[in-house]
């Protein structure tokens, strides 16, 4: 446990994705004290938010005293960097800064956006998205994404050789399923662009396509499993689903607070990056667009029943925009 620990000691960790339901507990005692320093349960649910991406899959009674040495370690480390006179150090300095807006915006979001996902919102959410769910054949794939048709055809040989499937989503796809191992956990046809469906309920489970073509590159696609549609328990997803809601909300309070502000790009080559990068989006939107008018606008699932528990599927562009 120490040395896992230990290894946590070094990670620059994003937002949490799930939350604790008391972010501040009435009994907030004292759990382990470090050289005078009191650990409360308060800062152990903070921390656990902090790393819960970067913790090995443990049931919630093993999770604890892991999160626990973790920061009995911190805090260790924290005291000889005092006594060393680190915290004098420029480093350091630039390190308190970078960790005080992520603290400012952590904080930010756990008293001003998450409760503008209420239980209601998320429950709605759930039974409208159960109800389309209910006659619709749903499949389970995993997807290797390349640029041509020749990246395609090489990946087909290594299979044909024996490599697995999955590492070698890993090692080549240009999609964000490949951290998964191509995984694009349950969808319906209606859920992906009209060639990637087509070849993909084509395929007879445990099948593997031939080269598909379509405006997001070429894809070898293997069928893993298939079965008529039905929404999960809303116990079982209804974190995800406030997940989902949650990113939702964050990226409309950015735009408002971003619109209301005044952010100065000074790089030219940052500048030139941007410009691509704004124009890559709006013609990437334009054409999710187009395909969801020619789909009859179907909505993807919000409960998003995958492989990895939530709306981080893995599906990427392929995906089509929730309505």
């Amino acid at each position: 446990m120490s040395c896992a620990a230990t290894a946590l000691l070094g990670l620059s960790l994003a937002m949490p994705a799930r939350a604790q339901e008391d972010v501040a507990p009435k009994d907030d005692k004292v759990i382990a004290i470090v050289n005078g320093h009191e650990i409360r349960v308060s800062e152990v649910q903070m921390a656990t938010d902090d790393i819960i991406g970067q913790l090995p899959d443990m049931p919630p009674k093993l999770r604890y005293p892991f999160v626990v040495e973790y920061l009995i370690e911190r805090h260790l480390l924290a005291q000889y960097a005092v006594k060393e006179g680190i915290a004098e150090t420029e480093e350091y300095k630039r390190r308190l800064a970078l960790y005080q807006a992520k603290a400012l915006r952590d904080a930010y979001f756990f008293q001003k956006i998450r409760p503008m996902v209420t239980e209601e919102m998320i429950r709605a959410a759930y039974d409208e998205e159960a109800a389309k769910l209910q006659q619709t054949e749903r499949v389970r794939a995993r997807m290797i994404l390349v640029a041509s048709e020749k990246e395609a055809q090489d990946i087909e040989k290594m299979l044909a050789d024996g490599q697995k499937f999955e590492d070698l989503a890993k090692k080549y796809s240009l999609d964000g399923s490949k951290d998964y191992g191509g995984d694009l956990g349950y969808f319906t046809a209606a859920e992906m662009v009209p060639e990637f469906s087509k070849a993909t309920f084509a395929l007879k489970v445990g099948e593997t396509s031939q080269p598909v073509k379509t405006d997001f590159g070429w894809h070898i696609i293997r069928l893993e499993d298939r079965k008529q549609g039905a929404a999960q328990p809303y116990d079982q997803v209804k974190q995800a689903i406030r997940n989902v809601l949650l990113r939702q909300k964050v990226g409309e309070v950015m735009s408002k607070i971003r619109e209301a502000s005044k952010v100065e790009i000074l790089d030219d080559d940052l500048k030139k990056y941007a410009e691509e990068a704004a124009k890559a989006a709006k013609n990437y939107q334009e054409t999710k667009q187009k395909v969801l008018d020619q789909s009859g606008g179907a909505a993807a699932p919000a409960a998003g029943e995958d492989a990895t528990g939530g709306d981080a599927s893995g599906k990427g562009d392929l995906q089509l925009p929730a309505q």
